[in-house]
């Protein structure tokens, strides 16, 4: 099939590589970060034009706060330093997600970066900050109630936060885990799926570099012959 037009990961086992190290669990996180942008990269420059992270979730805002207060951190340094990378590799950043249950100042710096990088024509990063498939889906529902009106397929997919970007063709996920975990949900009903025993700071570029092979492999039917 060829590279997947757009590839979406659900970065898994921050903690769980840090804990192993006997670090704190932001450690893990930061080395995530790390991961994240590279991998990114390499994922563009391999062809890809949409990568969609799972940065955090709506369930991981009830984490203890040490461990959130490292997390707003983390990202406040992401919409701060590594936007300049982004408008630097062309690529333009959107952000999905409730971005009112965040700190305010994060939610502007995420919509100032969807701002600085507008630009950008090689690819797009797209970044679900506080999102939830679930929740993503009651939205969109309730704004199809208040429209009064009945919506097809169609219609309703233009009402989800990720309206203008293709399904993801491919959703890899890393940390020996095996579900969605509130990801996509609309969007993955036939995306194919790639799991990794790895925790997410030690996938590499030649682990994704191998789930791209493997999804050249396959034959994609969609319910068809």
């Amino acid at each position: 099939m060829g590279i997947p037009r757009h590839v979406a990961i659900i970065m898994d086992g921050n903690g769980r590589w840090a804990k192993k190290r006997l670090l704190p669990r932001v450690a893990g996180h930061r080395e995530g970060m790390k991961r994240m942008v590279s991998l990114s990269d390499h994922a563009f420059d391999a062809g890809v034009e949409y990568v969609t992270l799972y940065a955090l979730s709506c369930e991981n805002l009830f984490r203890p706060q040490a461990e959130l207060d490292g997390l707003f951190e983390l990202f406040r340094t992401y919409f701060t330093q590594n936007v300049e990378h982004l408008v630097q590799k062309n690529i333009s950043l959107r952000v999905i997600g409730d971005l009112a249950l965040l700190p305010s100042d994060i939610a502007l710096l995420a919509r100032k970066g969807e701002e600085r990088t507008a630009g950008g024509t090689r690819g797009t990063l797209v970044l679900a900050v506080a999102y939830g498939g679930r929740q993503e889906l009651l939205s969109a529902v309730n704004a199809a109630v208040r429209g009064g009106k009945e919506l097809d397929e169609e219609g309703f997919r233009g009402l989800l936060s990720t309206a203008e970007f293709p399904d993801p063709d491919l959703l890899i996920r890393t940390g020996n885990e095996k579900r969605l975990s509130n990801f996509l949900l609309w969007q993955s009903a036939y995306t194919e799926l790639y799991f990794s025993e790895k925790m997410f700071p030690a996938f590499t570029d030649a682990d994704l570099d191998r789930a791209l092979k493997d999804y050249a492999g396959r034959e994609r039917r969609y319910g068809r012959i």
